[in-house]
């Protein structure tokens, strides 16, 4: 192993109702990455004309969501009133703060044909300071975030700061947050710009400082650590990074650093407390323990 590597976490396969995540983060061996708490691997997944992704609306409290697609088309809906479909390159940040509810669809009109899902999405924990601001949504057009190229790669920035360049994303904390595409035989260097940084390999062929990383690892480099990513095919990878906002307590949808606020939020969906979705009728009834103990 590198000795930039700290360890190598593998995949839990989750199933989401027609489709498969590959959940990373939380992990047993490693809760964060800087102020990533959450990350899933969704598809890729092709659904059947009329079929699709229903997530019914569902609460979050304390931390941000965002969503990245690399392939197809998910409608957004949440309790402000946004509704946003979200396609490939674009980015939806949604902050919960104090308490946020939506549905994440499958839009009608692409439902006619077969549809393919292929997208990342993460979690950011909001810094003690910002966990109760009023929830919020943006959406970030392809064309509105920093791209460039180097030595084979075609590298987009989703969030935060890297090599020179800063995302018009709104952030509560420091991060990096990475897609970079490989050429055959390209390479880009990783830069020790955050304490905390780890590399997801979403496809086969790539390789850290020479040494070859299976498809779909994260890897968490060790604090203070620059490497060398590889390719011996065209490939791709994300970047994601930041510096550590504190121990977090996660409970379903439910993020905070404090575990009687998510006690309180779970009383909240129960007693129907949170804002509804307009024109929404469905929603996830809150899981009882025995369920999230396997969760």
């Amino acid at each position: 192993m590198s000795n930039n590597i700290e360890k190598t976490i593998i995949p839990h396969i989750k199933d989401l109702g027609g489709f498969q995540a590959r959940r990373l983060l939380p992990n047993k061996n490693q809760p964060m990455v800087g102020s990533f708490i959450f990350f899933d691997h969704l598809g890729p997944a092709t659904f059947p004309p009329g079929k699709g992704v229903d997530v019914r609306p569902h609460p979050h409290i304390n931390l941000a969501t965002v969503t990245y697609l690399f392939e197809g088309t998910l409608l957004h809906h949440d309790s402000l009133g946004f509704v946003q479909e979200i396609r490939p390159g674009e980015v939806n940040w949604m902050t919960a703060g104090s308490g946020i509810v939506h549905s994440e669809r499958t839009p009608e009109n692409t439902r006619i044909q077969e549809a393919t899902l292929h997208a990342i999405q993460t979690w950011i924990a909001l810094p003690e300071e910002y966990e109760e601001v009023s929830p919020s949504f943006h959406h970030y057009s392809a064309s509105s975030l920093p791209q460039w190229n180097s030595n084979g790669t075609s590298v987009t920035l989703i969030a935060g700061k890297a090599c020179g360049y800063e995302s018009p994303v709104k952030t509560f904390s420091p991060m990096l947050y990475l897609d970079v595409k490989f050429d055959l035989n390209a390479s880009f260097t990783l830069n020790s710009e955050y304490s905390e940084q780890a590399i997801y390999s979403v496809t086969p062929g790539i390789a850290i400082d020479g040494e070859p990383i299976e498809q779909h690892s994260l890897i968490i480099l060790k604090s203070g650590a620059s490497v060398e990513i590889t390719s011996n095919a065209e490939a791709r990878c994300i970047v994601i990074g930041g510096e550590p906002v504190g121990q977090r307590y996660k409970w379903w949808n439910f993020v905070s650093s404090r575990p009687e606020r998510i006690e309180q939020a779970k009383i909240d969906w129960k007693e129907g407390r949170f804002d509804q979705v307009p024109t929404e009728t469905e929603f996830i009834p809150l899981p009882d323990d025995s369920f999230m103990e396997g969760f």
